[in-house]
C-alpha cells in the first residue's frame, strides 16, 4: 500500500519537472527570438552611408543681368522693319476691277494668306503692300481679262497686330493701321508714366518671331528723349515689360528704415536715401559705400559732398546698386552701453534696496 503510494506520488512530481523544464526551454527560445527581433530592428534603423552630394542643395540664383542693346544694335534690328503696311491674315480688302462688275467685291484674307477671284482661283496676297497686291490681282486676271484694271482699298486692318505684355494696364493685342513705333504700343497699352503714375519703366523685351530678341534701355529713351530708341515695330512683334519690383535698389546699415526700394527713372543717392528715412543717430555718413553688382564696383561717397552746393556725387542708381550706412565708432560703443544698461539697472536696483533696509 505504501509502495503504490510512493509510486503514485512520485509521478505527478515527475511530471510537474518535466513540464518545468520545457516551460525554461520555451521561454528560453522565445527570449532568443525577441532579441533577435531587437538587433534586427536596430541594425534596419542604422544610418546608411550616403555620398555627400552638395550639388543637389545649392540655392538657385536669380539672374539680374540683362544685356540692353545700343543704338547701332537697335538700328540693325529696325533695319529690316518694312516702311509701309504689309497685308496679312484678316484684313478686309475692297477690290474694285474696272468694267468688271462680277469681279468687283470685298475679300478677307484667309489664314492662309490668300483670296478668292472668279476664275483666276486663289491668289496670295499675305506679306504684300496695297500696290503689290493690286498687280498680283491683276496678273491672276491677265489670262481671263484683256489688261484688268484694279484698284485696291483696306477698309479694315487686322493683320497690323502687336503684342503688349507684363505690367501694363491693357495687356494683349493691339491693332494698328500704320507701322507702330515702341513709344506709342506701349501708351496704348496703358504702361508709361502720364497713365500710371506708380509706372516705372526701365526696360523692355521685344520678341521677333523665334529668332530674335532685344532688350531696349526705356530709362534712356523716356528721360533722354533720344529717339534711336523708339524702334520701328513689326507685325506679330511681342512687347514684355518686367514687374517693377524686378528693379530694385538697396539701402542697408544705419538708417531709418534699410531694405529694398523700387528704382525709378533717374533716382539719385540722395532719392534712394530719403525714401531709406536717411541715416540714423548712430551712422558715419561720411563713410557711405555704394556696391555696383553688375560692375562688381564700390565707391566711397560722403554725405557732405551730396548735399553741398555744386555736388558731383549724386551719382544716379542702376538696378541692383547697394547703398551702405556703416555705423560710428561712437555708436558701436553706445550699442554695447545699451546692451549693459538692464544689468546695471539691475545692480543699482539691488543696492538701493539693500540701502532702504
Amino acid at each position: 500500500m505504501s509502495a503504490s503510494i510512493h509510486t503514485s506520488m512520485a509521478l505527478p512530481a515527475q511530471a510537474f519537472l518535466q513540464g518545468a523544464q520545457a516551460l525554461g526551454k520555451a521561454c528560453s527560445l522565445g527570449m532568443l527570438i525577441i532579441a533577435a527581433f531587437i538587433l534586427t530592428g536596430c541594425a534596419q534603423t542604422t544610418m546608411p552611408t550616403v555620398t555627400q552630394n552638395t550639388k543637389a542643395f545649392q540655392v538657385a540664383e536669380k539672374s539680374n543681368i540683362v544685356q540692353l542693346a545700343s543704338a547701332q544694335e537697335l538700328a540693325e534690328f529696325e533695319s529690316n522693319s518694312p516702311r509701309e503696311y504689309l497685308l496679312g491674315y484678316g484684313d478686309l480688302l475692297n477690290i474694285q476691277v474696272w468694267g468688271r462688275t462680277e469681279l468687283s467685291n470685298k475679300h478677307v484674307i484667309g489664314p492662309d494668306g490668300k483670296i478668292s477671284l472668279p476664275l483666276a482661283g486663289h491668289v496670295n496676297l499675305n506679306g504684300l503692300s496695297r500696290e503689290s497686291a493690286s498687280k498680283a490681282i491683276a496678273q491672276a486676271l491677265r489670262p481671263f481679262y484683256r489688261k484688268p484694271e484694279v484698284n485696291l482699298q483696306v477698309e479694315q486692318y487686322v493683320s497690323n497686330r502687336v503684342t503688349v505684355l507684363g505690367r501694363v494696364q491693357n495687356p494683349g493685342s493691339i491693332l494698328f493701321e500704320h507701322q507702330p513705333r515702341l513709344l506709342e504700343a506701349l501708351a496704348r497699352a496703358g504702361s508709361l508714366p502720364v497713365i500710371d503714375k506708380q509706372a516705372t519703366l526701365t526696360r523692355c523685351a521685344i520678341f521677333r518671331g523665334r529668332e530674335k530678341i532685344i532688350w531696349v534701355d526705356l530709362k534712356h529713351l523716356l528721360t533722354r528723349s533720344d529717339p534711336s530708341y523708339n524702334i520701328a515695330l513689326q507685325s506679330n512683334d511681342l512687347i514684355y515689360i518686367p514687374d517693377s519690383n524686378d528693379t530694385s535698389v538697396y539701402v542697408l546699415g544705419a538708417v531709418a528704415r534699410a531694405g529694398a526700394y523700387r528704382l525709378t527713372p533717374d533716382m539719385s543717392v540722395l532719392d534712394a536715401l530719403s525714401q531709406a528715412g536717411g541715416p540714423n543717430e548712430d551712422a558715419a555718413p561720411q563713410e557711405m559705400v555704394i556696391y555696383r553688382a553688375k560692375s562688381q564696383a564700390i565707391e566711397h561717397i560722403g554725405l557732405a559732398g551730396l548735399v553741398a552746393n555744386g555736388r558731383k556725387l549724386n551719382f544716379a542708381l542702376e538696378e541692383g546698386d547697394v547703398i551702405y550706412v556703416p555705423k560710428s565708432g561712437i555708436a558701436n560703443a553706445g550699442y554695447v552701453l545699451r546692451q549693459l544698461l538692464p544689468g546695471l539697472s539691475f545692480l543699482s536696483f539691488g543696492i538701493n534696496t539693500a540701502g532702504g533696509k
